[in-house]
């Protein structure tokens, strides 16, 4: 029967009068709901960590462990998120504690049954709309990891059989065919570039990023992009600068921070091949220094606070005002016809934020773009 294929929200009593216990559980039941009765606050932990519920309905005055310890220790696990509905007979003041605590909603003893239910189904209502936003979440986040496995594979290969012709191992190749062949190539790297993009927004969005920080020097990172990116820059004529000012007003050891060395070695390429991508004449300026201030929308740091600065210069296309507000958002895509997924720039304003830092963009039609990230100094 339909009846039993739906599935009842769970609710959890917590007091310590059985009496009261009772009045819930014939309020709860008559209204079609399953219920499971605790007496004190470690009960309810242990409950709760074994077998969660939809709701939780804790009294406020217990012994041992009263309702705001249980509420605090509840939202400081792990536990996927409860609502928690609390019966108090205190004044005001423990209403704010509770709130503070992390209760969702809390009601004054002797309670009228019509308001109790009025705030259940309210609360059930937040629970199973947060569940299901989480169901999306991960749905999503399933055919994106997925997706991007499938496009990732046939990729590679075909990579790899491209190269192969680039070698003659099948057959001699005209010097025509190899500069299609190379052609391909580009754009099947570039493909392939835009899918480990996704892939890693997706795993910033869904929490499943794992980074490793450690002390790195920012300068060996800026060299090591440049150094693979300078064939691109020569292929355009172009050439790219490093400016670290003199030894003695930033000395190479204090240009340190502390991150993921693969993370932010993803942000520099992101921002010198992007200079590279949107600039036919002239050059690409990377400076690197240390400094107190932390860009322009906060010009005062704390006076122990260092920074360690980026800039990546270009004199290319540059950047419409209109667009400057919406730049690092996720698929962005800029007017210019070479404008990519829109991905990228959305990425390393996650990476530099995970990092404690900042990203900002100056850029002017005609004249070109400056990125400048902020770092906390290492």
């Amino acid at each position: 029967m339909l009846s039993d294929e739906i599935t009842k929200d769970r609710i959890l009593a917590v007091d310590d009068t059985p009496d009261n216990l009772i009045l819930l559980q014939t309020i709860l039941e008559v209204e079609g709901y399953e219920i499971d009765l605790v007496a004190d606050g470690a009960a309810a932990l242990q409950y709760v960590e074994e077998s969660p519920p939809d709701l939780i309905l804790l009294d406020v005055m217990m012994p041992l462990m009263d309702g705001y310890e249980v509420t605090r220790r509840i939202r400081s696990s792990s536990t996927p998120y409860i609502p928690i509905l609390l019966l108090t007979a205190f004044n005001d003041a423990s209403v704010v504690e509770g709130l503070d605590a992390g209760a969702d909603d809390f009601i004054r003893k002797p309670f009228d049954q019509d308001e109790l239910m009025a705030r259940v189904r309210s609360l059930l209502r937040l629970k199973h709309s947060l569940d299901a936003q989480r169901a999306m979440s991960r749905a999503r986040e399933d055919f994106v990891s997925r997706l991007t496995h499938d496009l990732r594979t046939p990729l590679v290969a075909a990579d790899r059989m491209l190269n192969l012709f680039l070698q003659d191992i099948f057959c001699p190749t005209s010097d025509e065919m190899k500069q299609a062949v190379s052609a391909m190539v580009r754009s099947n790297h570039n493909l392939l570039e835009m899918v480990n993009t996704l892939l890693e927004v997706s795993r910033f969005e869904a929490g499943q990023k794992t980074m490793r920080f450690e002390s790195y020097n920012l300068l060996e990172i800026v060299q090591e992009v440049v150094q693979e990116l300078n064939t691109l820059a020569q292929e355009k004529s172009l050439t790219i600068k490093i400016d670290t000012g003199t030894e003695k007003e930033h000395p190479v050891n204090e240009l340190s921070v502390i991150g993921d060395r693969l993370e932010l070695r993803r942000v520099v390429g992101n921002l010198i091949g992007n200079a590279i991508k949107f600039t036919d004449l002239g050059s690409i300026d990377v400076r690197i220094y240390r400094s107190k201030s932390s860009g322009k929308s906060n010009s005062e740091s704390p006076l122990d606070k260092e920074w360690v600065v980026l800039e990546v210069s270009d004199t290319g296309y540059g950047i419409a005002e209109e667009d400057l507000p919406h730049l690092f958002e996720r698929f962005r895509q800029g007017k210019h016809k070479r404008a990519g997924s829109g991905l990228g720039l959305h990425l390393s304003h996650r990476i530099v934020e995970t990092h404690g830092g900042k990203i900002e963009v100056v850029s002017e039609l005609g004249k070109g773009s400056t990125f400048t990230v902020y770092l906390p100094a290492g």
